[in-house]
């Protein structure tokens, strides 16, 4: 049956009312889209471009491969949680309107309120921390054709406006050109990343054993070889804390949550696409890793005196100057689609959050022209460019903006997820049509012990000795969020932020009976159109 089949939009604006909102987003969105949009936030090609040096000096190839299948297999376990919630509440507000559902009457607020935050600012962080990625891969690049290139901090936060600029650009004047970006996005992460694998290992000089690729153990976390962390701690530690590049690419991944009221079908689609994006991009990004492993001439690839970057080297050992920088253009592109995807999926949610007035209500309309969220487009951008300036005081700042990235969305995971395992009677009687069955509570369990473990994780110290500037910031800007989170809702939030609202009243149900068949055919002929 055609996904276009007028009774989808009807069932789909029925359950939305059902959770109390009013269809005011164009819906439109196909299996693909949903998949695309979470697979592209992902970006496993970005991140391990952007993290693989740390990988290698923080507990060496065994550490990053096996590192990577672990937390994709826990990250798979999130997702599936995720996905079940997201089935039987399919709404744009995501995380922090599962946990007022799934809290308590009485913790409904609070739940929500902590959650909306940690979602937010998480994913506005990491909106920041890929536009700077960007813009640090690009002066990496432009350094080995212009050596002695170093663009200054000033010219990085330029660049990082610019691609926030273009980022908002395309999620409101240039919508209609989102779906071919993301047909692009999704080509990149899947059959971009296969063949960027398959041409390094054909084109390598000489290849490294396996012996080396799986079992190899390598601790540069200190001023020398034997003094980091395996020999002040143990070598447990350092595989730990060098699964980060896995922990850094495995979140956002609920942006097809977010864009759930502009899914067909979407109880069963977003959680579909959830799931699908998490499972590829760990098997992607599992064969990329090997790949480049499998290609390393110098084994000394975290020595960054000659590229700065060991993706980069491996790719000028074995295809050349111009053949390696024309190669390094592709994660930097997967980065860039990144960043596209995950502002409209910020904007989902800040609009959302603004129709329950947990930000002002002035963000929460849709602009009819462009059928987009354009002021909240305009306000995750702005937070993005605002955080980006941290990078001008001192690493140490930027160091904590990426810390809330990471820690906050896991977080902003965690706690609806929990609320499922603590009130699971509850649930199971709102549950969607996509349910895990008797596995349900036992995967949920598992998925929050995961998500605390991350956490945890993600607060080491990295670096030994520890001083001012190797201090993994992470707790602070967690507990720096969460007090702020706590004093703006103490301080009047509690008295004005309920939780979701109920946005329908006698008169939009009346017009909403009375016109339901002209609305299905006018939204049906708009859908295709688009």
């Amino acid at each position: 049956m055609s996904n276009w089949d007028p009774k989808y939009f009807e069932k789909d604006e029925e359950k939305l009312k059902e959770l109390g909102y009013k269809q005011q987003l164009l819906r439109n969105l196909s299996p693909l889209h949903s998949f695309g949009i979470s697979f592209a936030v992902i970006s496993v090609q970005g991140i391990i471009a952007t993290l693989f040096g740390y990988g290698f000096a923080t507990g060496g190839p065994g550490t990053m491969a096996f590192s990577w299948l672990i937390v994709s297999f826990f990250s798979f376990l999130v997702a599936l949680s995720m996905a079940e919630i997201v089935s039987a509440l399919p709404t744009s507000g995501g995380p922090y309107f599962w946990a007022a559902t799934l809290a308590p009457p009485k913790y409904a607020p609070l739940a929500s309120w902590i959650t909306a935050w940690f979602n937010l600012l998480g994913l506005v962080a990491s909106n920041t921390t890929a536009a700077y990625g960007i813009a640090q891969l690009v002066a990496t690049a432009a350094a080995v054709k212009r050596p002695g290139f170093d663009p200054t901090n000033s010219e990085d936060i330029g660049i990082c406006a610019a691609l926030l600029v273009s980022w908002a650009l395309m999620n409101t004047v240039g919508r209609p050109f989102l779906k071919h970006v993301l047909y692009f996005a999704i080509a990149l992460n899947s059959v971009g990343i296969l063949a960027f694998a398959v041409i390094v290992l054909v084109k390598a000089p000489t290849h490294q054993p396996a012996s080396f690729v799986f079992t190899s153990f390598v601790d540069e976390t200190g001023p020398s070889p034997n003094n980091g962390w395996a020999t002040r701690a143990s070598p447990a530690y350092v595989a730990c804390i060098g699964s980060y590049m896995g922990l850094g690419a495995f979140f956002g991944y609920d942006a097809s949550a977010h864009l759930a009221e502009e899914t067909l079908r979407a109880a069963w689609i977003a959680p579909l696409g959830i799931i699908t994006a998490v499972f590829l991009s760990g098997v992607f990004g599992f064969f990329l890793i090997v790949a480049l492993l499998f290609s390393i001439q110098n084994l000394d690839v975290f020595d960054t005196s000659l590229y700065e970057n060991p993706v980069l080297q491996i790719l000028i050992e074995s295809f050349g100057v111009n053949g390696g920088v024309a190669l390094f253009t592709l994660p930097i592109m997967c980065i860039w689609c990144c960043g596209l995807f995950l502002t409209m999926s910020n904007s989902r949610l800040i609009w959302a959050f603004s129709r329950d007035h947990g930000v002002p209500y002035f963000f929460s309309k849709i602009n009819e022209r462009f059928m987009s969220p354009v002021r909240a487009v305009l306000l995750t951008s702005f937070l993005s460019f605002l955080l980006s300036f941290s990078a001008l005081s001192a690493p140490i700042a930027f160091t904590a903006v990426t810390s809330i990235a990471s820690t906050g969305v896991l977080i902003s995971y965690g706690i609806p997820i929990l609320l499922k395992v603590i009130y699971h009677k509850d649930f199971c009687l709102r549950k969607g049509p996509f349910q895990l069955g008797y596995v349900s509570r036992p995967i949920s369990l598992v998925a929050v012990l995961w998500v605390i473990a991350a956490c945890i994780i993600l607060c080491l110290p990295t670096t030994t000795p520890i001083t001012i500037q190797t201090l993994n910031y992470t707790p602070i800007a967690f507990g720096t969020l969460l007090a702020l989170a706590m004093v703006v809702w103490l301080s009047g939030a509690m008295r004005f932020f309920v939780g979701p609202v109920k946005n329908w009243n006698a008169t939009d149900i009346s017009n909403l009976v009375s016109s339901t068949t002209t609305t299905t055919t006018t939204t049906t002929t708009t859908s295709k159109t688009e």
